[in-house]
């Protein structure tokens, strides 16, 4: 076997019958099988400094003194531009009600911070004198009134009242169409939504009727004559809870019992045969389950129950006896449009704003600690 492969000027093979390396590029290039650049690119010819002059990037594999071409930058492939597309796509889509928000939304909170920095009343709307820039002096003034600091309480607890009450009353209608028949639940559902979809002007009126001390039916059926709900101030306050209670709590019901109805019968039917009590069973099966829709529902009723300002100003006829039941808003009426202060009034509506932004950002912080997931 040595011997033909020495006289054919064929490399003799080792014992595994593989050529032997060292017969491998050792030719003086004239034979195509001991050619040393035989399968191997250009580049790799080159030495390195003619590859450098040459523009060839350098190899990053080490050890290797040798240049090879397009190993450095590799080339971006089609589906890469997709995916940054896609990204995109959706701000594509979101771009034109975004602008029409923050027309609507960001510019008037712009105005009313800007507002409630400069000296701006009814001369200055007028024009018969130039705006000033107050600085921080009209909530100096304001924080120095202590009146506002007694509507401020005021409106904090009416309005965790109405939060409480609302959630209450929804939650316990939600469960309770869960347990009765088609047609009751239609007609309790009919009769919800109407409430709903009833005006706040309208609804304060009608409630307004219902108790008034003439001709209400209200004081006739409780039996207390012609006793005034609107002239002090806790009655007044319980009326108008009352009121909003009936226009806010069907969308918590409706909530509630969509999310409800998601829930498997399974799990149900489970807490069921292991003895648990209809309180127990929303205490601690579908309390926890339903608290993504509880968090929405609550922030929501936060809100609307902190600027509540058609209920009180129609049913206490602009904030009661001597203001006794004022709340922030109507109180940022009477200071803006019956007294002309305009930045004072802009300056209680970033109160308020700042208030609720807070009362918010709290609440999702305090259920982040508990490992919800919002």
């Amino acid at each position: 076997m040595k011997k033909r492969a020495a006289s054919t000027g064929v490399p003799p093979e080792d014992d595994s019958g593989t050529a032997s390396d060292a017969g491998r590029g050792s030719g003086t290039g004239t034979g195509t099988g001991s050619d040393s650049g035989a399968g191997a690119p250009v580049c790799d010819l080159l030495p390195v400094a003619a590859q450098a002059v040459a523009g060839y990037p350098r190899r990053s594999g080490p050890g290797n003194g040798t240049l090879r071409r397009g190993t450095a930058h590799p080339r971006r492939g089609p589906g890469a531009f997709r995916r940054t597309r896609a990204g995109w796509t959706p701000w594509l889509y979101l771009a034109p009600a975004l602008l029409v928000l923050g027309g609507l939304l960001v510019y008037p909170i712009y105005q009313l911070g800007l507002i409630s920095f400069l000296h701006y009343t009814q001369a200055q709307v007028s024009g018969g004198e130039p705006t000033t820039f107050e600085g921080f002096g009209n909530y100096t003034t304001l924080f120095a009134d202590d009146q506002f600091w007694q509507v401020l309480f005021a409106t904090l607890v009416f309005a965790a009242a109405c939060v409480v009450s609302t959630l209450a009353v929804g939650c316990a209608l939600a469960v309770l169409l869960t347990r009765v028949r088609a047609v009751p639940r239609l007609a309790l559902m009919l009769a919800a939504l109407g409430a709903w979809a009833t005006p706040a002007v309208t609804g304060s009126t009608v409630w307004l009727f219902l108790f008034d001390p003439d001709f209400g039916p209200a004081n006739r059926v409780l039996g207390i004559g012609d006793h005034s709900w609107t002239y002090g101030r806790y009655s007044a306050f319980a009326l108008v809870l009352l009121e909003v209670v009936w226009c806010s709590f069907p969308f918590v019901m409706v909530t509630v019992y969509a999310g409800i109805r998601a829930v498997p019968g399974e799990v149900l039917e489970a807490a069921a045969l292991d003895g648990a009590s209809q309180w127990r069973i929303w205490r601690s099966v579908l309390a926890p389950m339903l608290r993504p829709i509880l968090v929405v529902v609550t922030i929501q009723s936060v809100i609307w129950d902190f600027k509540v300002f058609t209920q009180i100003y129609v049913m206490t006829n602009g904030g009661g006896i001597a203001g006794q039941n004022l709340v922030l808003n109507v109180y940022a009426y009477q200071k803006a449009f019956a007294a002309s202060q305009y930045s004072l009034g802009s300056a209680i509506g970033v109160v308020m704003l700042v208030i609720l932004l807070a009362v918010t950002l709290v609440y999702l912080r305090l259920l982040r600690r508990q490992g919800e997931e919002l």
